[in-house]
């Protein structure tokens, strides 16, 4: 009888790439859902969270919302500003002609009316009330006058034409009232700039709020992360459902943020739909609607991962085990 005298040595495996995905992909999984389970174990305690989380977001979303409809109310005046282009008065009709094509071609006029002498005459001897004294004048002293409505009322847009206009040879004078445009836009501005301080010192707010929650997450937790540590788990093992609870502070808090601000529209959509009508108006109210909504909810997720983070990275080093 031959004995097999052959040594079977012990067999190394070696764990895939598929395997690994499927790893890191279940404990993301399960580190989401133990966070939302944790927080729908305290549901009082998640709502107050989140409704600080979600007034905080309100306010800055409610004003950038104003801001956005004052700018649209701003576009549909019927006083648009207009550019009156005062023609010489020998200018001759072939001039004139070529002059109106060549405005008419600019991308930056949207409309462009012209007004012969004469139709302005006996539109201000109506409008003047000295009808009989104008018609003893031996000759017209009103020249002929284009009226342009440029496409935007920017106002570096309506200098930039202005200043093209008034290079032509046979315009006189361009006359543009720029005061109300420049106010406007230096409001806007102004509001804007105010909105978006507000909005930083209230996000800073809530990198506060999230971060204080967590920190407290984790001392009710030092026993399990003790545990966790000493049976071989890396700080990022602990870390990941600690980050999701904040993400979900993120999310509810958004949700909520978007609710406040939804119903506050739609309360206001029926007075300002009758205040608009008063002024023989179509205007309406503009919302969030879904890009808004999912705007500040992503932008909650994010506050909520970066608090979430800031504390677990100043509060976890400092839990091991002994």
């Amino acid at each position: 009888m031959s004995r097999d005298t052959g040594v079977r040595g012990a067999r190394q495996s070696r764990t895939g790439a598929g395997d690994l995905w499927q790893a890191w992909w279940r404990h993301h999984r399960d580190s989401a859902l133990d966070g939302f389970g944790r927080l729908a174990d305290a549901p009082l305690q998640t709502l107050m969270t989140s409704l600080v989380v979600a007034i905080a977001l309100v306010l800055p979303a409610a004003l950038l919302l104003i801001l956005a409809n004052v700018q649209r109310l701003g576009e549909r005046w019927d006083t648009d500003p207009k550019l009156t282009a005062y023609l010489h008065l020998q200018a001759q009709p072939a001039a004139i002609e070529g002059l109106l094509e060549r405005l008419r071609a600019l991308p930056e006029v949207a409309n462009l009316d012209y007004i012969p002498p004469e139709q302005a005459l006996r539109e201000f001897q109506a409008q003047s009330g000295f009808g009989e004294a104008l018609a003893g004048l031996d000759h017209n002293p009103l020249p002929p006058t284009l009226v342009i409505t440029p496409v935007t009322f920017l106002p570096e847009a309506l200098e930039k034409l202005r200043t093209q206009v008034a290079a032509e040879a046979i315009v006189q004078e361009v006359a543009l009232d720029m005061a109300w445009v420049r106010r406007l836009h230096a409001y806007m501005e102004l509001g804007r700039q105010l909105v978006w301080g507000l909005a930083g010192l209230l996000a800073l707010g809530v990198l506060l709020v999230i971060g204080n929650t967590i920190r407290l997450e984790i001392e009710s937790r030092r026993d399990e992360i003790v545990v966790a540590k000493l049976v071989g788990a890396t700080n990022g093992f602990v870390r990941r459902p600690l980050l999701y609870t904040g993400a979900w502070y993120g999310v509810i808090g958004g949700l909520l943020a978007c609710l406040l601000v939804s119903t506050g529209t739609a309360l206001l959509e029926r007075p300002v739909e009758q205040l608009a009508a008063s002024y023989q108006s179509d205007f309406r109210l503009r919302g969030l609607g879904l890009p808004g909504c999912s705007l500040l909810v992503l932008g909650c997720v994010g506050l909520g991962l970066l608090g979430a983070w800031l504390a677990v990275g100043r509060h976890l080093s400092a839990i091991e085990p002994r």
